[in-house]
């Protein structure tokens, strides 16, 4: 019974980062449109952002193993906050000097945090328990982690998109006074809220020092990330989290590009409904923003589909087999973007929004599904699958080139085509486990 209490009480705590790293992950796609407005960015550059981020996941996952394995999980979690902390503050002075490097190496040190995080709370999760609930446990944890996206979203519209962003030549017609005075309010928009994020993530910390963890999962196997890599599941798995993380980042990042390409924000203006719907969450008249932000408000209907996705999928996977359920969803998935692909308007709008909801159960029943059955490999697995999120840095800036070349709705087969392997992966699995 204690141990019980003592695992419940763990659950709670951990899910907290859950809600935290995916507030701030998608905090960064508010960004994306803002970024390339400001340095006038082509498509395939404002995917270099993403890049930076999720290359963080690619270099530091390993290490991150290694790290967890010498200090543990409670010790990894703080040096994983201290981390992130620091990236945001590094917002200040990138906002500040409008240099588009010191965005990337704070996005870069930002990822490298939540990389920690990743790498230690995933496992640690699954392990809280019995290992056929693993499935249910992460995608209730998941839930958290998209009630975060869902909310980042609007801050990200409200804070970040809701100014008209001047062009170099605009600039260049200003006075000096009222430039220093844009350029002020500029690097404001962005400093405030990463500010704030900040202090948050301090106080964390500062939680972690003084709360105990129950310890597990302390064996490190001599020579697990050889064994793993022979593995012919674990492999199957690490590419289907790229391939997923690639999907999902590539659509959250480009949405308010993609609405805008096709005037979805004068179509709500016109739509009694939908302005209502935008002014609701907006909280204010969408004749005093910029069009951005009208259509980026509803980038909170794609994160919270995804939560509501998750808390439903914490169920369906205890009354059904995770690899069914998995299945099912990739293809919904695919059946969505076929539609906003063949489509316009408010149908090719909430068509693709509505993958969103279909994303939800992916990452944690892959995951789950990955490192069923490996035992104290679990840890090398863990940092084998974060690795993968490295899809995120890869898949984003290839949609923004295909984006550059031949449009958005052609763009869209590769991310078909990244959910059609995850349709794949269920159905392997599930005659493994036969």
């Amino acid at each position: 019974m204690t141990e019980k209490k003592s695992f419940r009480s763990a659950f709670i705590t951990v899910t907290v980062l859950f809600f935290l790293w995916g507030f701030i992950t998608v905090l960064v796609d508010s960004l994306i449109p803002r970024l390339k407005d400001v340095f006038e960015l082509s498509y395939f550059q404002a995917g270099l952002v993403q890049f930076a981020f999720f290359l963080a996941y690619l270099v530091i996952s390993v290490p991150a193993g290694a790290l967890l394995s010498r200090i543990g999980y409670q010790k990894g979690i703080i040096v994983g906050l201290v981390t992130m902390a620091i990236g945001c503050l590094l917002f200040y002075p990138a906002a500040a000097d409008r240099q588009f490097w010191i965005f990337l190496v704070a996005y870069f040190t930002l990822a490298g945090g939540i990389t920690v995080l990743q790498v230690a709370a995933n496992p640690y999760v699954s392990v809280l328990g019995s290992e056929d609930g693993a499935s249910s446990r992460l995608n209730l944890s998941q839930a958290f982690n998209s009630l975060g996206t869902a909310i980042a979203p609007l801050i990200g519209a409200s804070f970040l998109l809701s100014d008209t962003i001047k062009s170099s030549e605009e600039i260049s017609g200003l006075t000096d006074v009222d430039q220093s005075a844009y350029y002020v309010s500029e690097a404001s928009a962005v400093q405030t809220p990463f500010l704030f994020i900040a202090a948050f993530i301090g106080f964390l910390a500062l939680l972690f020092v003084f709360i105990k963890l129950p310890k597990i999962l302390e064996k490190s196997p001599v020579g697990g990330y050889g064994k793993l890599l022979k593995n012919k599941i674990v492999m199957l798995g690490a590419l289907g989290i790229f391939l997923y993380v690639g999907a999902e980042v590539a659509i959250g990042s480009y949405l308010v590009n993609y609405f805008m390409s096709m005037n979805i924000s004068e179509i709500i203006q016109q739509n009694e409904s939908m302005k209502y719907i935008a002014e609701s969450l907006l909280n204010t008249d969408l004749n005093s923003i910029d069009s951005k932000a009208i259509v980026g408000a509803f980038v909170v209907f794609y994160w919270s589909g995804a939560m509501i996705g998750r808390f439903v999928g914490a169920y369906l996977t205890k009354i059904m087999k995770p690899t069914k359920v998995l299945s099912i969803f990739a293809f919904l998935a695919v059946l969505m973007l076929l539609i906003s692909m063949n489509t316009g308007g408010l149908t090719a709008m909430w068509s693709i929004l509505a993958v969103g909801l279909f994303n939800s159960i992916m990452f944690p029943t892959i995951f789950a599904l990955t490192i069923d059955g490996l035992g104290d490999l679990k840890p090398q697995a863990s940092g084998l699958l974060c690795m993968a999120i490295v899809g995120g840095a890869v898949i984003p800036p290839a949609y923004g080139f295909l984006t550059d070349n031949v449009g958005f709705k052609i763009a869209l087969l590769l991310v078909i085509a990244c959910y059609g392997y995850i349709f794949i992966f269920g159905r392997i699995k599930s005659r493994a486990l036969k």
